[in-house]
């Protein structure tokens, strides 16, 4: 400091004797050093500020905008950022669905959950400090979000084997994008569910049928068509039917009588609801599909490890949305909230799992296959 200063006090010195020049920010007079030769003389504390009078605001909005604001724990979180960018990141926070929240960093699974229940039991975000007080959101991880909004990161897609991953057996893409409607179909222990969704996201119809003889006696086959046979007979007609592909493995031996119910079930379904005598040289593709299970659970955050939880929650808040947002994630028909608000409360003793799986299945369905193709 004591060189630069040095430094300094002869450049006042050149220019009083020189009046028509500038000291530090004079240009040799030969021209045979480079521009920013004398600028590095500055305090180092204070050459950001400098930067722009040279004529240099490029680089200062270059370092500005690569600086990550509010390192400091004890800043405010509003005062780490301008007001456009708290309004964008508010803007988000209190608009976004679940799994729009999931595609910020950090915020996927239990965190995008909570701070939709957050929002809802407390009302929209007013300031970015109130975020900390949504559970598993700290200070660190709140400017970690934040930024993220900002500055979000696009992922690209591999289309084919995204569809692969969800979709089997694997058809043209252009088969699924000009399906109008489709009817998603959930196994369970003892009951049939399914969900009809169009490609406007509106809820057509939403039911579920009592199986009496599933995992019953000896697994008498007749008895199982006639379970089956039941349910097919009340489906509505559709593009595609889509059945949730289960993912118990064959190796979980105290398993293997659930997965030999699923997979006999599933059997008779695509047995049933597929076109028969056709060609085989028509250009038709498979009406019955499977789907994923744990695609649809990580879609939605429902995944713990290998183990998908139950999307009773998610389905719920898909309802309150329906009715209190403008542009809601899916719609409903008033019958359809009417019949079914009581269905996914913590006391039905699971009741209503296989319904809440059907109609997630469909919502994924149409998200994974946009998204893919993004």
């Amino acid at each position: 400091m004591m060189w630069v200063a040095r430094r300094l006090l002869s450049s006042v010195a050149q220019r009083s004797q020189y009046p028509g020049h500038s000291g530090l920010f004079r240009r040799p007079q030969h021209g045979c050093l480079p521009d920013l030769e004398l600028r590095y003389l500055q305090c180092t504390c204070c050459w950001r500020s400098r930067v722009p009078v040279a004529g240099f605001e490029t680089l200062n909005a270059a370092i500005s905008s690569t600086s990550e604001p509010c390192k400091e724990d004890n800043r405010s979180l509003d005062a780490c950022y301008t007001s456009e960018q708290r309004a964008a990141i508010l803007q988000l926070l209190n608009t976004a669905t679940p799994s729009e929240l999931a595609g910020v960093k950090l915020l996927r699974g239990r965190k995008s959950l909570n701070l939709v229940e957050y929002r809802t039991k407390n009302g929209p975000f007013k300031t970015l400090e109130s975020v900390v007080n949504v559970p598993l959101l700290k200070h660190k991880s709140a400017v970690t979000v934040f930024n993220s909004i900002l500055n979000p990161v696009k992922k690209e897609r591999k289309v084919r084997i995204q569809l692969a991953k969800f979709i089997r057996p694997e058809v043209d893409r252009s088969w699924l994008e000009e399906a109008s409607n489709i009817v998603s179909l959930v196994c369970g222990t003892n009951k049939i569910a399914w969900a009809q969704v169009d490609r406007g996201m509106t809820v057509l119809e939403w039911q579920q049928l009592d199986c009496p003889n599933f995992l019953k006696g000896t697994y008498m086959a007749s008895a199982y068509l006639n379970d089956v046979s039941a349910a097919v007979a009340l489906l509505p007609s559709a593009d595609f039917y889509i059945i949730e592909k289960s993912s118990i493995s064959v190796q979980n031996t105290a398993l293997f009588p659930v997965m030999a119910h699923m997979r006999t079930v599933e059997a008779m379904l695509f047995a049933l609801l597929e076109p028969r005598n056709l060609p085989p040289e028509s250009n038709i593709p498979p009406r019955v599909l499977n789907m994923m299970r744990p695609a649809v659970g990580r879609h939605f955050g429902l995944m713990v490890g290998e183990s998908r939880t139950s999307g009773a929650q998610t389905v719920r808040q898909l309802m309150t949305e329906s009715v209190t947002q403008k542009l809601p994630r899916i719609n409903f028909p008033p019958e359809l909230l009417v019949k079914h608000r009581n269905s996914f409360q913590m006391g039905s003793r699971r009741g209503g799992e296989e319904l809440c799986d059907a109609l997630l299945q469909a919502v994924a369905f149409y998200e994974l296959l946009d998204e893919s193709s993004s």
